[in-house]
């Protein structure tokens, strides 16, 4: 086999964000686009020879063209060996635990998470380091710098490896070795939860529909809820991951999934409702009758963990992003344990799980996750729901309102505006960060600005500074909004706002949220003059 050196010259805005590189799938298939980009993963890093990398995917368009790329790209740089998914599949937190469980070096996971898939839709590649979650900033650095630099790109001249069954293969003297993308996850999480209670709750008649959404966690769930628990055939819906997630937009929320939404607040609903994102690493849970919000599930599972097995020593601590709502940090306070607050992006969870000082993460955003693996994981969420739920044979709802009852209730929404003009979205944030002296003591909408910041953070394990996170406004009576550009979609700009208000009055926990916020809704969009600077009447989705 012929290793060929192909001159090439940089490619502008091939920056990872905190989940890799993210674009149009059809830029990604430009000539050089992607070989650069993973040319510059292996320079940024110091190479990959001798090196062992674990490969997969959410299975979206291009992930199996784009895996033999890799797999012909590892070779010719060395490397020793690449673990890789049947089909070129993994979820993002399968790959984590192969990377943690092989003690490999490193792996490149090809997905855009949540974001559409097709054609004319969106792609990604995210390179993970060796503790299995993503990579840190110094090492994203290390690789934008690279697709600053690079000058030439090696792959292998070479017919596709068959990644249809499992078993070892050679490439230019690397192993390829594919697995069942299923076995390992599903062995972790029996050692996190206790099977044989889950499996009484679903013989007792318990009732769940999982939504896959068309994508990769459809069949762990299969192989998971309905093999190894024992739900009813049909409990997991959606199980076959399609190149475009069946036409739909693979994000676990009420809008995106409405049908599960539609089903789950109707007469016949099940018992327990969940859904999963495009790779596997977010989640929405919902009762009958009753939808968890992320920032409550987070909550909810970290003051009950102690009834699964993997976690009945307790909790060393919690973690969540800012914008996530304070509702853990109420959790963390009666169990004596801390609550570290970090930006957004799970790579930030990192050296407190490696440090022992976290156990469980969350963000806002439906992702949750523990220190089994260094990736938020939608799976083991729904998994850690149905154990506590297993334990305790109390419905979704009941559970919740037990919760409030004990800790208040932390009100909260996101409001998305999404594909917005990128000037007018950075302009609202630089105006209204210019004013952020000023608003203290201002009377907004009949809500007093109590305080007024940017968020930034310095981390307590390795000492790196992270500024500008996200802007923060504070009310008299304790509510809050934030205002944050996202950085996960590939068009224009996504504004999120995020509205808070803490609720301890037993009488006031049964409120509508957006009717509980109102006062606060009202006030952010006047602060940052969204509807002015946007056109937009109304967010595009509210969570």
């Amino acid at each position: 086999m012929k290793i060929t050196t192909v001159k090439t010259q940089p490619i502008d805005g091939q920056k990872p964000g905190t989940s890799g590189l993210r674009k149009k799938t059809r830029q990604f298939m430009q000539p050089h686009y992607l070989e650069n980009f993973i040319q510059s993963i292996w320079n940024g890093i110091g190479g990959v020879h001798d090196k062992v990398l674990v490969l997969g995917g959410d299975g979206r368009y291009f992930n199996d063209r784009a895996a033999q790329v890799v797999l012909r790209m590892a070779a010719a740089s060395g490397a020793a060996r690449v673990i890789v998914g049947q089909g070129a599949l993994l979820s993002t937190p399968a790959a984590s635990n192969l990377i943690r469980q092989r003690r490999a070096d490193g792996g490149i996971i090809l997905s855009a998470s949540h974001n559409p898939g097709g054609p004319d839709e969106d792609f990604g590649v995210k390179y993970n380091i060796s503790n299995g979650g993503p990579a840190p900033e110094d090492v994203t650095n290390r690789i934008f710098a690279a697709t600053q630099e690079i000058s030439e790109y090696h792959i292998v001249e070479a017919q596709d490896v068959d990644l249809s069954r499992p078993g070892k293969t050679a490439l230019a003297g690397m192993v390829v070795e594919v697995v069942d993308p299923v076995v390992d996850y599903k062995e972790l999480m029996q050692g996190l939860f206790d099977f044989d209670a889950i499996r009484a709750l679903f013989a007792s008649g318990f009732q769940m529909r999982f939504d896959a959404m068309h994508a990769v966690t459809g069949p762990y769930a299969r192989a998971i809820i309905e093999g190894e628990l024992g739900a009813p055939a049909g409990s997991v819906i959606n199980a076959t991951p399609s190149p475009d997630f069946g036409g739909g937009h693979p994000d676990p929320n009420p809008i995106w999934a409405k049908p599960l939404m539609d089903l789950m607040m109707g007469a016949e609903a099940p018992d327990f409702g969940a859904a999963s994102d495009g790779d596997g690493d977010r989640n929405m849970i919902v009762g009958r009758g009753c939808y968890v919000t992320p920032s409550d599930s987070l909550a909810v599972l970290a003051a009950n963990a102690h009834m699964a097995p993997g976690y009945r020593h307790g909790l060393k601590g919690i973690a969540r992003s800012m914008p996530t709502s304070g509702a853990a940090d109420r959790v963390a306070e009666a169990l004596g344990i801390p609550c570290f607050e970090t930006p957004t992006g799970w790579k930030f969870f990192g050296t407190l799980l490696d440090a022992g000082r976290a156990t469980i993460c969350g963000e806002e955003s439906a992702g949750t996750g523990s220190d089994h693996v260094r990736e938020k994981d939608g799976l083991w969420a729904v998994l850690l729901w149905l154990n506590i739920l297993a334990a305790r044979r109390v419905s979704v709802a009941s559970l919740i309102a037990e919760h409030w009852a004990r800790f208040g209730r932390n009100y909260y929404s996101r409001h998305d505006y999404e594909g917005i003009d990128s000037t007018a979205a950075t302009r609202l944030m630089d105006d209204l960060r210019a004013r952020l002296p000023d608003l203290p003591g201002q009377v907004v909408a009949g809500m007093t600005v109590s305080g007024a910041d940017e968020f930034a953070y310095d981390d307590p394990v390795d000492g790196s500074h992270t500024g500008g996170q996200g802007i923060r406004i504070g009310f008299d009576g304790g509510g809050r909004a934030v205002f944050r550009l996202s950085g996960t979609g590939t068009q224009g700009a996504t504004l999120r706002v995020y509205l808070e208000r803490y609720e301890s009055d037993a009488a006031r926990l049964g409120m509508e949220s957006q009717e509980a916020l109102a006062g606060i809704i009202a006030a952010a969009g006047e602060l940052a003059g969204i509807r002015a600077r946007t056109g937009r009447e109304s967010p595009d989705v509210i969570t």
